[in-house]
């Protein structure tokens, strides 16, 4: 029986034995919502006694490092070196978790306990992030269980702070380039493009969060009295909003436009199913003359999150002195980053709109956008063994519609970024009732066994362009 095979059939043993989920059942089990003081405790324990019984009897080191940014929550980095003239994978994975909605759960299910129903396994962070690195740690154990090695070096960085927007692991990266030097980026995290089929992404739409207020004066004033004497802030923002996108959220700020639609991108997204959603979409909604898929994967999108006038819940006969909207721009590769603040206000200066302010939502919620070529030697490394383990070509997207802390490690560390997502668009990710399906976590065990055979038995490619 091949290294391969043994591999397989002790990852298969694992899952169909119940010991994948009792693993699984633990790490949920802890609390480690980074948004939430209460949490930290649980963020501690996950990375001095979680990871450590997951990665005993594997070889590994293992340090944990204070995060670069005081009062946040510390970084884990663990390594298994063979050889140092083996190639060598960083593997990226995020104990932390969002809020866990307790109340919201529906009747059955809790946040922090695994709940078994059907194909289905509920709890907080289960999908986002705690399988997706249990599957990749796992798989190699199956490897180093049954053929003694790699065949590869193994960096593994689990931080826990992504969920609050990974505050520190940039500067934590730069600080520790020698350390997590390696050859290429693979990890998991996002959903699959389709539940039945593995999916290959290279990179990350970027995001930035901003602020629109129009501040006219202190408290508001009887609409009886001043209607048509007083400017209404909550008008003048709507019209402000309103002259960003046309009516159907084409994008009207030329700098927002990206460039890197390019044929080679279009060739790609064309092979690629159309959007699945447990919602219906919008046909008639975004860049008219781009498909749904280039919409979501090749294209920037405009957001107004959240909008405030007056008191909604308790309104009064009064004209608002103020009004806010949080506003996003999710933005891929070929967008100028820097450019994106002031093309906005030279286009509401430009439009007349003096008044509307601009403020930051947290810096730290800015992620930069990032794309391998998908033409890497690396992806068709990744994808033909995926072919050859499942029988199916994967999807690859040029990048993730949401938004990674993928630049930490395609910019500041400069690899080569596959991402490999273990979980589906239906999951309910940082949503009450979160869940993985049971299905598609044995292949994903399968698939990354077989990866990561491949690369100690071949090696990797030559790494060719980046």
């Amino acid at each position: 029986m091949s290294h391969h095979d043994q591999a397989v059939a002790h990852i298969s043993s694992y899952f169909d034995t119940g010991s994948f989920q009792a693993d699984l059942g633990r790490l949920v089990s802890r609390p480690t919502e980074s948004q939430d003081p209460r949490g930290q405790p649980h963020i501690k324990a996950y990375l001095t006694e979680d990871m450590p019984a997951l990665l005993e009897g594997m070889g590994f080191s293992q340090e944990i490092f204070a995060n670069p940014k005081p009062g946040f929550p510390p970084i884990m980095v663990a390594q298994r070196l063979e050889n140092a003239d083996l190639p060598t994978v960083l593997i990226y994975g995020h104990g932390d978790v969002v809020l866990g909605q307790d109340d919201q759960w529906r009747a059955g299910l809790k946040p922090f306990e695994i709940v078994e129903e059907g194909d289905r396994l509920y709890g907080r962070g289960i999908a986002d992030n705690k399988v997706q690195h249990l599957i990749n740690i796992k798989a190699l154990d199956a490897i180093i269980a049954t053929k003694g090695a790699l065949g590869f070096n193994v960096k593994l960085l689990i931080e826990m702070g992504e969920e609050a927007g990974s505050p520190g692991l940039r500067d934590f990266c730069l600080a520790q380039k020698e350390l997590l030097e390696a050859d290429v980026l693979i990890a998991s995290d996002g959903p699959r493009l389709r539940p039945d089929v593995p999916t290959i992404f290279t990179g990350a739409r970027g995001g930035i969060a901003f602020a629109l207020e129009v501040n006219l004066r202190d408290g508001a004033n009887h609409s009886g009295n001043f209607g048509g004497l007083l400017r209404d802030p909550a008008i003048t923002l709507a019209h402000a909003l309103a002259s960003i996108t046309d009516a159907r959220g084409q994008l009207l700020i030329p700098e927002w436009k990206p460039t890197s639609l390019t044929p080679r991108v279009r060739e790609i997204l064309a092979k690629l199913p159309a959007p699945q959603s447990g919602v219906p979409l919008d046909a008639d909604w975004g860049e008219e003359d781009l498909t749904q898929t280039e919409r979501v994967l090749g294209w920037n999108s405009f957001a107004v999150l959240a909008m405030e006038s007056g008191v909604p819940a308790a309104p009064l006969n009064a004209i608002a002195g103020s009004a806010r909207a949080v506003c996003q721009l999710r933005f891929v590769v070929g967008t100028d980053m820097d450019a994106i603040i002031p093309a906005l206000r030279r286009h509401l200066d430009k439009n007349g709109f003096h008044q509307v302010e601009i403020s930051m939502e947290g810096n730290h919620h800015i992620f930069p956008a990032t794309r391998l070529d998908p033409d890497h030697p690396y992806v068709d490394f990744v994808a033909a063994s995926i072919r050859d383990t499942t029988g199916n070509a994967p999807d690859l997207l040029p990048n993730l519609g949401g938004s990674l802390p993928n630049d930490c490690f395609a910019d500041v560390l400069g690899l080569p970024t596959i991402w490999i997502p273990h979980s589906y668009a239906g999951c309910s990710q940082h949503a009450p009732n979160e869940h993985v399906l049971k299905p598609l976590c044995r292949e994903a065990l399968i698939v990354m066994t077989g990866l990561f055979t491949k690369i100690g038995d071949d090696g990797l490619p030559d790494r060719g362009r980046t």
